[in-house]
């Protein structure tokens, strides 16, 4: 593996959080770990870069990031509701200023007509407020989970510029 090119979305976030004197965690689902480990790409990275937890079960994102069964049971895990309670869960687990999260389905199996394989959600909490966005990929696992993992950095990237 080569070091981060300074264009990356991971070393443009590493600065402005370390500009901004901020920490982040990530909960992660699809992606398994691949958000935690571009973060930590970066030299410097644990100035600001608290943890990950991959909470790739339900039972998982319930008893360590605090997803409720109720919200599992009426949005299913590749939720946006899933995805902001994994990012406000993630937030408190670790004492972040920032909680990152990305659910979904990576493929090539596991996808149904209303949730496709290639549909990923990423969130955001913070101090001041939640946000979530839906994505859909049309690439293989590994395209699915690059993708997925580039989307929860812009998503942070974005809020550290808008802030």
């Amino acid at each position: 593996m080569k070091p981060a090119d300074e264009r990356a979305l991971e070393v443009i976030a590493g600065r402005l959080l370390r500009e901004r004197g901020l920490t982040v965690a990530a909960a992660e689902s699809c992606t398994g770990g691949l958000v935690g480990h571009r973060l930590t790409d970066v030299p410097g990275s644990s100035a600001y870069y608290l943890g990950s937890v991959t909470a790739y079960a339900s039972e998982a994102k319930v008893t360590i990031l605090g997803v409720t069964p109720a919200t599992l049971e009426a949005h299913g895990a590749v939720s946006e509701e899933t995805a902001l309670e994994m990012a406000q869960g993630v937030q408190k687990a670790f004492g972040s200023d920032i909680g990152l999260a990305v659910t979904g389905v990576a493929g090539p199996d596991g996808g149904s007509e209303e949730k496709p394989v290639g549909l990923v959600y990423v969130a955001l909490a913070a101090e001041n407020g939640v946000r979530a966005e839906r994505c859909l990929w049309d690439g293989d696992r590994w395209e699915n989970k690059a993708r997925s993992s580039e989307a929860v950095l812009n998503l942070l990237v974005r809020y550290l510029r808008e802030t």
